[in-house]
């Protein structure tokens, strides 16, 4: 299951770098560019972290922190452009978890991100599921109804960026850069090889059950 991860931010542009930059790593996301409208979406559902905004129309990130701190002890990550010692120790008070200051390097950020569900028990990336397909992270184990399908390392790592990018059509070079690394001499051919012989793996009968081709484009797994 995929860390759910709301997006509190009314630089519209900013927030639709976060959340492009989130669905990539993994994540799911929504967004939402008002604070009334972010503190109303994060107590009506279940999300795993929040990066909220410092400063919103309708409410403030810190009021929005207070509100959600009554009822609710999911992580929060301060977004703000305020980096004053007062400022940083405000947010704080107010409950959120961390803080970082605009302009981040998203690197930054993910790594604040992932340090924050660690301490806090909310990292859910070491097991994915479909259907009946369950990836284990830490063992490297593919299993389907309770057996195990033995998979190359590479065959491996496409599986689980499918599985963490559910619903979002990858392109044959995203796949390359993520699988084989920025740096490979790679052609886009290896990624439909690849992909045949992990539907074979996974289920020789209903190849495309499980990995939809989207043609001109790349492949998804639909939820």
């Amino acid at each position: 299951m995929e860390n759910r991860i709301l997006v509190i931010e009314d630089e519209k542009n900013l927030a639709r770098f976060i959340e492009l930059e989130l669905k990539y790593e993994g994540y799911k996301v929504v967004t939402e560019y008002d604070g009334r409208d972010g503190l109303n979406r994060a107590l009506t559902e279940s999300f795993d972290l929040i990066l909220l905004d410092l400063m919103l129309p309708s409410l403030s990130g810190m009021e929005i922190c207070r509100r959600i701190r009554q009822s609710e002890d999911m992580p929060i990550i301060m977004i703000t452009a305020k980096d004053g010692v007062m400022d940083r120790v405000s947010g704080l008070d107010s409950g959120a978890d961390d803080y970082i200051v605009k302009p981040f390097a998203i690197e930054e950020l993910l790594a604040r991100m992932r340090a924050l569900t660690r301490r806090t028990g909310k990292d859910t990336q070491d097991t994915l599921n479909h259907k009946d397909l369950i990836l284990k992270s830490k063992s490297y184990k593919v299993e389907k109804d309770g057996e195990e399908i033995p998979l190359t390392k590479k065959e491996f790592d496409l599986l689980k960026m499918l599985l963490e990018n559910k619903d979002i059509v990858l392109t044959r070079d995203r796949i390359i850069e993520k699988v084989w690394g920025y740096d490979a001499d790679a052609e886009t051919n290896v990624v439909d090889v690849y992909i045949r012989h992990l539907r074979n793996k996974i289920d020789p009968d209903r190849p495309s059950e499980y990995i939809e081709t989207v043609r001109g484009t790349g492949y998804v797994i639909r939820t």
